[in-house]
């Protein structure tokens, strides 16, 4: 069976999403400094997903967003029940990386991994319905008002589940601590969501000019 146009498209922004949330998910026990602030390095990957769900949900709608984000978490699952499991085995003598240096890498904390996946579903599918609002209301109008305004709100979520259940809940942290962590992750993400609003309309350009010719 020959794929559609549209169908090369979805499959297209699927896998650059999936890859992208899980990359962000394996790599996000590293925290790195910029200027006097702390945040994971997990907020790499993370605008490439809002650029990918902001296009996915223009073409496909809401219910193609929930499908990739439904099957993202079981990959998600999936990806850190294979880490406990080579975290378990035992490492061999001959082998260049220990257990203690993959653990030290790789041996994310329970409820880091519980809090991730919880607050990906949660904005994701928030971030979808507040984009197909704002398309009601702006129609083919205003790319930028409905892709930057739907981040905007569902990454503040993000953002503060995040940080609340894997470390004010855990008491890891304190109140303030926590407020600070989280306002700064989603302060940092909404200047990379704003920079990369021109990506989007590239996008828009590309697939529309691929679904035309």
């Amino acid at each position: 069976m020959q794929l559609t146009k549209k169908q090369i498209v979805f499959i297209l922004l699927g896998g650059i999403f999936i890859t992208n949330a899980i990359v962000a998910e394996l790599i996000g026990g590293k925290l790195i400094e910029i200027g006097p602030f702390i945040l994971s390095v997990g907020i790499l990957p993370w605008p490439i997903v809002f650029v990918a769900t902001d296009l996915i949900n223009e073409y496909f709608g809401k219910e193609g967003v929930k499908k990739l984000t439904y099957l993202t978490t079981g990959l998600i699952f999936y990806t850190f029940l294979i880490l406990f499991m080579a975290l378990v085995i035992p490492a061999s003598g001959v082998s260049a990386v220990s257990d203690a240096a993959f653990k030290e890498v790789f041996g994310q904390g329970m409820w880091i991994i519980i809090a991730s996946i919880i607050a990906f579903v949660c904005s994701q599918l928030l971030d979808a319905t507040l984009f197909q609002l704002f398309k009601k209301k702006t129609g083919d109008r205003m790319i930028w008002l409905r892709s930057t305004g739907s981040t905007v709100i569902s990454q503040l979520f993000d953002s503060f589940i995040v940080s609340g259940i894997a470390f004010w809940m855990t008491g890891k942290v304190s109140t303030e601590d926590y407020i600070n962590m989280a306002s700064t992750g989603y302060g940092f993400k909404l200047m990379l969501a704003v920079a990369l609003t021109p990506l989007i309309y590239l996008g828009h350009y590309v697939i529309k000019k691929y679904l035309k010719d």
